[in-house]
């Protein structure tokens, strides 16, 4: 079973454009930021929602960032 939970948000102002791409994987928010640090504490804000995890690398994760998986339960025989 799965869950599924939505929360709408509303782009209310000039210059705000948000579109998906790859049937919604991808999401692109365009909110007229100019500032460097501004777009990298809302990038880390995403990111804080759901880190990627050290066993699969599941999760939301920067295009250039390497997570070293660790190993698995070994099996025992």
């Amino acid at each position: 079973m799965e869950a599924k939970v939505f929360r709408f948000l509303k782009l209310v102002g000039v210059g705000f454009k948000a579109r998906t791409e790859r049937e919604g994987r991808e999401l692109f928010l365009k909110l007229g930021y100019s500032h460097e640090n501004r777009v990298h504490n809302f990038a880390g804000a995403v990111r804080n929602c759901k880190p990627p995890e050290v066993y699969k690398g599941k999760g939301i994760l920067y295009i250039d960032e390497v997570i070293k998986l660790k190993p698995g339960k070994k099996q025992k025989k």
